[in-house]
């Protein structure tokens, strides 16, 4: 099970980008997929979670500018990102907390998935 992260990179303050995720392995199906960020001398922090079923969490900082679809059937998440602020600076890590798969069925999900992480700069 790998979870690959694409987007991200540099915009201006006010701007927009949009970041999406791929689950790939023998994947039945994933409870919530999101992402967290981390930025330097600070601790991950919660960005957005999204489950099967379309329940979202936000993060206090980023509650009405940022998205977070997520296309079941494709096993991706997405991460739509508006009026950036400097502050949304970071490296944005992919994230499921768990995944049935073929082989381990519903009683061995694997937990706690992270993707690699990609850069999100945002200049002002």
């Amino acid at each position: 099970v790998q979870l690959q992260a694409s987007g991200g990179g540099l915009a201006q303050a006010g701007g927009s980008l949009g970041l999406s995720c791929v689950a790939s392995g023998s994947i039945f199906s994933i409870n919530a997929m999101g992402w967290y960020r981390q930025s330097p001398g600070k601790q991950r922090e919660l960005v957005a979670t999204i489950t099967g079923a379309g329940k979202t969490n936000y993060g206090s900082s980023v509650k009405g500018r940022f998205t977070i679809p997520r296309e079941n059937s494709k096993k991706t998440v997405h991460l739509q990102m508006d009026n950036l602020k400097p502050d949304d600076t970071a490296v944005y890590y992919c994230y499921a907390d768990r995944i049935f798969t073929t082989t381990g069925g519903a009683f061995a999900p694997v937990l706690d998935s992270w993707g690699q992480g990609t850069q999100v700069t945002v200049s002002s």
